[in-house]
């Protein structure tokens, strides 16, 4: 094969791969829009708007393989629109904010924005404790083996995973303040702690710090989770200005 042959099957390789990618990437950012539904998943750490989200993931898995805690998973097409697309069952695992974020920095498209860098730039979603009367602390109701035995049945392959198991131990026996203890921000009390009303109901109280990763979801030990993430909330979308999605 000669020279010339060979640079233009080179050059028709390299092109048609850049074509068919910006096809790819075209399409996502055309059909983005008319891809949503009803549905509002919880997205992983750096997630930018949804939309842009949709059009700017390729599906490519990277954040999923380099997930330490098998928090990520990809909707197959029984979720609805998105699917391949990365997000994060709270009730399964929530996120535990690694300090590098690695699921961040394995993006490579920028649908996780490379701007969060650290656990406080994540803006994931809202913690709410929407069903106070199933929540172990409102009902003075103290933690049981059986009522963290659902958590031993996600995965934990992992000595970090294993971490949080041991950690979670220590509750039993106790009144409950997992999801305040739990919480994996550096500076926990910023995002929540267990405050006592007047009438002397100990409860957790959702601060301004709040993330959104959706630990306190997952480590619930309430039957029905007392205390669920909002996804793509502020802490002044849902607190100060009342807005749901």
């Amino acid at each position: 094969m000669s020279l010339h042959v060979k640079q233009d099957r080179r050059e028709f390789i390299q092109y048609s791969t850049l074509g068919i990618l910006g096809l790819v990437l075209g399409a996502g950012v055309v059909g983005a829009p008319y891809l949503r539904a009803d549905e509002n998943r919880l997205r992983p750490p750096g997630a930018v708007d949804e939309d842009r989200f949709l059009a700017l993931c390729i599906k490519c898995g990277q954040c999923l393989q380099v997930c330490p805690y098998h928090s990520i998973k990809l909707a197959d097409f029984k979720k609805g629109y998105g699917a391949g697309t990365p997000y994060v069952d709270a009730r399964e695992r929530g996120c535990y904010l690694c300090g590098a974020l690695p699921c961040v920095l394995a993006c490579p498209t920028g649908a996780l924005d490379h701007h969060a860098e650290k656990p406080e730039d994540v803006k994931m979603g809202i913690a709410v404790l929407s069903m106070p009367t199933m929540c172990l602390a409102v009902t003075r109701k103290k933690v049981t083996k059986q009522d963290i035995r659902r958590i031993y049945e996600h995965p934990h392959t992992r000595e970090l995973e294993e971490d949080v198991l041991k950690k979670l131990e220590t509750f039993v026996d106790k009144p409950c303040t997992i999801c305040a203890d739990m919480c994996p921000l550096p500076n926990p009390l910023s995002a929540i702690e267990m405050i006592e009303t007047k009438t002397g109901i100990i409860r957790p109280q959702v601060k301004s710090g709040c993330v959104g990763c959706g630990v306190c979801e997952e480590l619930c030990p309430a039957e029905t989770p007392a205390i669920v993430v909002r996804p793509r909330l502020s802490y002044e979308d849902f607190y100060i200005n009342g807005k749901e999605k």
